[in-house]
């Protein structure tokens, strides 16, 4: 697997450059450190402690505005209002009310790889008779793929981080930048770089994982932890 990444958004999504316009707004869209996980956190996870730089690196950006109150500043100034209606795009007015806090869920993770059909697990994930949320086949190439919705509010600098042991020794830690993204009916998609698994005979075995969700302030939509396995072929499909 690889290393420790961080990634752009990808074309045609929310975020990207910000333009002189939008970073005038992006400092009015602003949000108050919280930390909410949406999924049980396994406190016992195998990995021992560790810190917990999400929070340490949350900004106090000033006090939290409504969506509604956000589209209503500056509607006189024409290059802050179309950067607004960029970011939003259709967005449903009706749907958003007076809510202060973005809601994001993360819906499910997808594993891609030419070797076999596309493997779609819900989340929070649902361990094999073994205790392994899924397994992966030694020396392998491989994507993951996320689905998740974003409601009430615009969610600003979604990070994906994931960490991974093996018998107790940190093997692996991944940190995404995935965006900023507006409310929606529609979930996002977000897809991973390809990554390869260790190959050969001691690379195979147990591992342990945590993946969190989190945004500029802090805030923590998902804190999962969970078990996998790498094996010499891939599971056979149910």
């Amino acid at each position: 697997m690889e290393k420790e990444e961080q990634k752009e958004r990808k074309p045609g999504e929310e975020g990207g450059e910000p333009s002189e316009a939008s970073s005038e707004v992006e400092g009015k869209i602003s949000r108050k450190p919280s930390c909410a996980s949406l999924a049980s956190n396994d406190e016992d996870y195998v990995g021992g402690d560790e810190e917990d730089d999400d929070e340490k690196r949350a900004v106090l950006l000033g006090p939290q505005i409504a969506l509604k109150e956000q589209l209503e500043m500056d509607k006189d100034d024409e290059s802050l209002r179309k950067w607004k209606e960029q970011l939003l795009g259709s967005i449903d007015l009706n749907e958003v009310g007076e809510t202060l806090d973005p809601d994001v869920r993360i819906q499910d993770l997808t594993i891609l790889t030419s070797e076999r059909p596309d493997l779609v697990l819900p989340i929070p994930f649902v361990p094999d008779a073994k205790g392994f949320a899924f397994a992966l086949k030694d020396g392998s190439r491989y994507r993951l793929k996320f689905s998740f919705t974003v409601s009430n509010n615009i969610v600003s600098g979604l990070r994906y981080t994931n960490t991974v042991w093996k018998t107790g020794m940190k093997v692996d830690s991944t940190k995404v930048m995935l965006g900023t993204f507006s409310p929606q009916k529609e979930p996002y998609t977000y897809e991973l770089e390809e990554e390869t698994t260790p190959g050969g005979y001691f690379a195979r075995g147990s591992y342990s994982a945590r993946t969190k969700f989190v945004d500029d302030d802090g805030k923590c939509y998902l804190d999962m932890s969970y078990y996998f396995e790498i094996r010499k072929d891939w599971p056979t499909p149910a």
